[in-house]
């Protein structure tokens, strides 16, 4: 039994070994993509443009109803990880895995934040990996509710609507602080596929 214990942790000492070799051209790309990122612009830069803009609005201005929503459907352990969810990580390759492609990424609200803020959507290994080194330094810099309230300011909710205020006053005409569960649902889907499942689209299908 020692043996073969033995041996099965070489073998799988060689194919994590493996792994990180094959891994590593697309972490230096990534990494040099993040570089190049923050640069360019630093991340503090950044934050102050968001805040900033007149899509801002702090966490205590946001429906209670709808950041409940979000963190249920984006990020169930928002407030306990530190970037990245190990659990919601491993799911999701073990999905595509099993699909035999990129379905889905298991992103947290900070990668999602980071994304948004420098990066394209294009689903390619080296971007998410920048993604994840930004990530990194806002859970560092910021705490859990300044990342959020940034998040709920820059997300895109369709009908070119950036942002949970220019949402809630463009499909419903309330402020942020008045959405109720109905319209906090519709918002919160709307991030997954806004081309698609935004309120405008939701009525239209539901009319016909």
């Amino acid at each position: 039994m020692k043996k073969i214990l033995k041996r099965l942790s070489a073998a799988f000492l060689a194919v994590c070994l493996l792994g990180a070799a094959a891994a590593a051209p697309v972490i230096k790309r990534g990494y040099d993509m993040y570089k190049q990122a923050v640069e360019q612009t630093p991340i503090e830069q950044k934050v102050n443009e968001i805040r900033s803009s007149d899509a801002y609005t702090p966490l205590d201005e946001i429906s209670g109803v709808f950041v409940e929503t979000l963190l249920q459907s984006e990020d169930k352990r928002f407030y306990y990880h530190f970037g990245i969810d190990p659990i919601a990580f491993v799911r999701a390759m073990a999905i595509n895995i099993s699909q035999g492609q990129y379905v889905q990424g298991g992103s947290t609200i900070t990668q999602q934040l980071a994304k948004n803020m420098y990066f394209s959507f294009e689903k390619k290994l080296a971007r998410k990996v920048a993604e994840l080194f930004v990530a990194f330094q806002l859970e560092k810099m910021y705490n859990k509710d300044d990342i959020l309230a940034m998040y709920c300011s820059l997300a895109y909710f369709g009908e070119n609507c950036y942002g949970v205020k220019q949402a809630s006053q463009y499909y419903y005409s309330v402020s942020p602080s008045q959405l109720d569960r109905q319209q906090s649902r519709q918002l919160v889907e709307a991030l997954k596929a806004p081309s698609v499942h935004n309120p405008s689209t939701m009525q239209i299908q539901a009319a016909s």
